[in-house]
């Protein structure tokens, strides 16, 4: 079997783990999959509760991303990227919350842009040519990304995001680095912002001119790490040997697709479940058979405001096409913002517990997998994607209680913004692209 990567687009591709690393995008516009996915043994999965995080991320990290990195390198890139928790919380009986929240930007995209942005600069390390990183989006990607980039030599990154539809915190956490993080505020949706950088990379007078890649989940570097958290939380229940689910917050798909690794590589999991808000269209395609994206919905989850979701692509590729297939492993639900709301006092109310949308959102899908499902007896985990002071004013209208902004990050409301206003018109930003240097 082949190692390297191959285009969803094209599986006779084969580059290796540099070039799909620093491309982002193949040249055909598909994305990035490892040829091997290497299998691991029931008894490395069952001793998982003896390990630590970075301990199970070197060994989840090397099945998906083969030989292609010195396994020192790789540790010294794990431990220094992995420095937090992704705890579990129990909610009720054989429920639990896990927590992604606890890094710099307090978004579960800590985890896998802080190992990009370490990955991509040990290969541009010593290069004439800066990186220039382009990335669209929906709320926590782009912070995440500016933190874990922030400073880093021979890299400069540029941030699209939706003009007006990403939280106060949100924004101020991408607009007010500086440094070698330029944000563009675009006149649009996510969707937009997306389409902009895929056409980046296949623009031939930007190609020329710059070494670009993405640090979307269209990167196999930032989809790879997402694998981790699954396993480090299906092995801190009680009883690992347990069946359980994971009912996923979902977006753009990438979240979902690192599970479907760690599944692929040997995590014992019955079944996830991929919940969504009123952007519906994977819910609907596991529904129908028939993928129909649909203009983006503004919602009070919006991070996963995403009408036509890239890894799509990819958990298509991971089944070969197969509906049938693909449904044995995966069920979609989605839910109404009134829903969220409603799933937002209840958790307060009846746990005690604050629960951002994306999250509340998670909890509903778990509760409707477990009656329509048959799911009562089985664990259940779903994702806490965000910290709650991300989205105080919905919390405070739904549990009366202010959500606790954490000391680190509460002086940032004392910086001042720094965005360029921009169209959602390519030739608008590419003008931009070539005016720099």
């Amino acid at each position: 079997m082949k190692s390297g990567f191959y285009s969803t687009k094209n599986r006779n591709l084969n580059v290796d783990l540099k070039t799909a690393v620093l491309q982002g995008l193949a040249p055909d516009k598909g994305l990035f999959m490892p040829h091997q996915i290497k299998r691991l043994p029931p008894e490395f999965f069952t001793g998982t509760d003896k390990m630590s995080f970075s301990e199970i991320g070197i060994e989840i990290l090397k099945a998906i991303l083969g030989d292609g990195l010195d396994e020192k390198v790789l540790q010294d890139i794990v431990n220094d990227a992995f420095t937090f928790d992704a705890p579990l919380v129990p909610l009720g009986d054989s429920t639990w919350v896990q927590e992604l929240f606890h890094g710099p930007t307090l978004a579960f995209k800590d985890f896998a842009a802080r190992f990009m942005a370490r990955l991509m600069g040990y290969f541009v390390k010593g290069s004439k040519r800066e990186l220039w990183i382009l990335v669209a989006t929906s709320g926590d990607t782009g912070s995440a990304v500016a933190n874990g980039f922030y400073k880093v030599p021979g890299i400069k990154v540029v941030i699209l995001y939706p003009s007006g539809r990403v939280s106060g915190l949100q924004e101020l956490q991408l607009t007010t680095l500086g440094e070698n993080i330029t944000t563009l505020e675009v006149k649009g949706t996510f969707d937009d912002c997306q389409r902009i950088v895929k056409t980046a990379f296949l623009d031939g007078d930007l190609t020329a001119r710059y070494m670009m890649s993405s640090a979307n989940s269209i990167n196999i570097a930032r989809l790879a790490p997402q694998a981790v958290y699954y396993v480090y939380g299906w092995s801190r229940r009680p009883d690992i040997k347990a069946p359980m689910v994971f009912s996923i917050p979902s977006g753009n798909f990438g979240n979902l697709t690192g599970g479907l690794l760690a599944r692929r590589i040997g995590l014992p999991v019955r079944q996830f479940i991929a919940s969504t808000n009123v952007n519906d269209s994977v819910p609907r395609y596991l529904s129908s058979g028939g993928f129909e994206p649909r203009s983006t919905i503004h919602t009070i989850s919006n991070a996963m405001d995403v009408g036509n979701p890239s890894n799509f692509e990819r958990i298509l590729d991971l089944y070969d096409g197969s509906h049938e297939a693909m449904r044995r492993d995966i069920v979609g639900y989605s839910f109404t913002d009134t829903e969220t709301r409603k799933a937002i006092r209840e958790l307060f109310n009846n746990y005690g517990y604050m629960c951002e949308p994306h999250g509340a959102v998670g909890w509903l899908g778990l509760n409707k997998y477990r009656k329509e499902e048959g799911g009562e007896g089985l664990d259940g985990i779903f994702h806490e994607t965000a910290h709650p002071a991300k989205f105080s004013e919905v919390l405070e209208e739904e549990t009366g209680k202010k959500a606790a902004i954490p000391e680190r990050i509460g002086k940032i409301f004392e910086k001042k913004k720094h965005a360029i206003l921009m169209s959602n018109e390519y030739q608008d930003f590419k003008d931009y692209m070539l005016g720099q240097r």
